[in-house]
């Protein structure tokens, strides 16, 4: 005959170390962020130089223009000190 189960676990909600599991978070969330922002910015690059009669040259200049906003829009926020 099975005994009932323990009450009583290794396992307390609340109490779990979460360090590693919101680095990794951290990490994809920023990776995906700043990839989005890098692939954007070549797409455009890529389709002002070749599909329209700009040339390179505005066509760089549109792309860093492009960088330098998502960089500004995307940047986190500072958190204020407690």
């Amino acid at each position: 005959m099975a005994s009932a189960p323990d009450s009583h676990t290794d396992y307390h909600p609340g109490d779990m170390n979460i360090a590693e599991q919101s680095a990794t978070f951290n990490l994809v969330v920023g990776l995906f962020k700043w990839g989005s922002l890098a692939l954007a910015a070549s797409l455009v690059l890529l389709i002002v130089w070749f599909c329209t009669p700009a040339g390179f040259l505005p066509a760089f200049v549109v792309a860093i223009l492009m960088v330098v906003l998502g960089v500004a829009f995307l940047r986190g926020k500072k958190s204020a000190a407690h």
